[in-house]
C-alpha cells in the first residue's frame, strides 16, 4: 500500500459536474486530485476476504442478539423488538453497507465500525474513481465492482416486484451529498427496469384510512429506499406507523437496526474474542488498554468522539450525540502516509464484497470533511 503523486487531469471538476458529482470540492477540497493509493493484487484479495468475514460475523451477531434478547444493549426501544424479529425472520433484503477499516498493508486490518444503514461516499467509490482509473491507469485495475453488483441487486429486487409497483427513494432536503447518493441509486434502479421515483423525507405523508405512507401525488409507497437512519425514524412523529410493516420492502430493512449502531462492537468482541480483524470493545472503560476511544451509540461523521490515554482525554470532537450512551473501543490510530491519516472503507453489496473507497484527514478522526482519494492495483 503506497501513496503516490500522479498527474492532475484537465477539466476534472467540469467532468465531475457533468456526471452529477456536484460536491467534489465540498469544504474547499473533498476529492483529492493528483494523489492516489497503489495496492498489490494480494492486498486486494486480503481486503475482499476480510470484508466477507466481517459481514458473516455481523449476520451471526444479528441472530445472536435476537436469540439472547440483547436489544437493550443496543439502545433499541422495546416497542421495536418485534418489528426487528419479523424483518429478520423474513430475511428482508439488505442492499449495502460499508466497513471502515484500519489498514496499512502490513498488519491485520481492524474494524473500526460498520456503517450498516445509511453509508455515503458511494458515488465517488463506484463511479468517480473508476473514471479516474480509466483516465490515468487504463492498463491497471481497481477493487471496484460496486456498480455492477448494485445493478445485479436491483435486478433481483425487480424480479420480486409486481409489474405496476414503484420504488421510492428518499433523503432529507437541502443535503447535497445525500441527494447525489440517492439519485445515483435511483438511476441504477431505473437501469434495472424499476419505476424509481424520488421524494424528500419531508414530503412523505401518511393515510390513516388505509395505513399507508403516500407521495406528493397521493400514491401509496410500497417499496422504499431511505437514506435516513432508523434511529431518526423511531423518534419521528410518524415513526410508530412503521411498527405495522406498511412497506412491502424497505431498504435498509428493520433488522439492520441491530448493526447500525456502535453497540454491536462489544457484542462482536464477546462473540469473537481476540479475532484478528476486531478491536477490543466494551460498554464500560477497558482494562489493560493504554489508549482507547469513546463513541456514542449513534454518532455520525466523527461527532462526539473522545480518545483517551489512560483516563485522560487527549483528543475530542464536538457534536450533538452522547445522550444515548457510549461504547469504549481499543484505540488503533489510522496509518499515516506523510501527514495524512488514512481510512479504508470496504463496501458490501447484496452480501458480497464490492470495492473500497479511501478517506484522508489531517487528524486521526475521519469526519464528513475528510477527503476522498482514489486507488488502483496492478493485475
Amino acid at each position: 500500500m503506497k501513496r503516490l503523486e500522479v498527474p492532475v487531469r484537465e477539466r476534472w471538476q467540469e467532468r465531475f459536474d457533468e456526471m452529477g458529482f456536484s460536491f467534489h470540492s465540498m469544504d474547499g477540497l473533498y476529492w483529492r486530485e493528483g494523489v492516489c493509493y497503489e495496492f498489490t493484487s494480494g492486498e486486494i484479495d486480503y481486503l475482499e476476504d476480510v470484508t466477507l468475514t466481517l459481514n458473516d460475523m455481523c449476520l451471526e451477531a444479528v441472530d445472536h442478539v435476537l436469540r439472547k434478547n440483547l436489544f437493550h444493549r443496543l439502545q433499541i426501544p422495546v416497542a421495536w423488538e418485534e418489528c426487528i424479529r419479523r424483518s429478520w425472520g423474513r430475511r428482508d433484503t439488505s442492499l449495502y453497507g460499508r466497513f471502515d477499516l484500519v489498514h496499512d498493508g502490513e498488519s491485520e486490518a481492524k474494524l473500526i465500525e460498520y456503517n450498516a444503514d445509511t453509508p455515503t461516499s458511494l458515488f465517488e467509490s463506484s463511479i468517480a474513481q473508476w473514471i479516474w482509473l480509466a483516465d490515468l491507469f487504463p492498463a491497471c485495475d481497481q477493487f471496484n465492482s460496486i456498480h455492477e453488483k448494485l445493478q445485479e441487486a436491483f435486478a433481483g429486487l425487480k424480479r420480486g416486484m409486481a409489474s405496476e409497483e414503484a420504488m421510492h427513494f428518499a433523503c432529507v432536503r437541502d443535503h447535497e451529498e445525500d441527494l447525489v447518493t440517492v439519485e445515483y441509486l435511483r438511476d441504477v434502479a431505473l437501469q434495472a427496469g424499476i419505476d424509481a421515483r424520488h421524494i424528500f423525507v419531508e414530503d412523505i405523508g401518511y393515510s390513516d384510512q388505509d395505513r399507508s405512507f403516500r407521495d406528493l401525488d397521493n400514491l401509496p409507497i410500497a417499496n422504499f429506499f431511505k437514506l435516513y437512519p432508523w434511529e431518526w425514524l423511531m423518534a419521528d412523529e410518524f415513526g410508530p406507523h412503521l411498527l405495522k410493516d406498511p412497506f412491502r420492502m424497505i431498504l435498509e430493512p428493520a433488522w439492520k437496526m441491530v448493526l447500525s449502531n456502535k453497540g454491536i462492537l462489544p457484542i462482536l468482541w464477546e462473540m469473537f474474542p481476540n479475532h484478528p480483524n476486531l478491536l477490543a470493545a466494551s460498554l464500560s472503560p477497558l482494562d489493560g488498554v493504554t489508549h482507547s476511544v469513546r463513541k456514542p451509540f449513534f454518532s455520525r461523521e466523527g461527532a462526539n468522539i473522545a480518545v483517551f490515554a489512560g483516563s485522560e482525554i487527549i483528543q475530542e470532537t464536538g457534536g450533538n450525540y452522547g445522550e444515548e450512551g457510549y461504547i469504549y473501543q481499543e484505540y488503533r490510530e489510522l496509518p499515516r502516509f506523510g501527514e495524512n491519516h488514512t481510512l479504508v472503507g470496504s463496501w458490501i453489496v447484496d452480501n458480497r464484497p464490492a470495492g473500497i473507497g479511501i478517506r484522508e484527514d489531517s487528524t486521526p478522526v475521519t469526519k464528513n470533511s475528510s477527503t476522498f482519494v482514489p486507488h488502483f492495483f496492478k493485475p
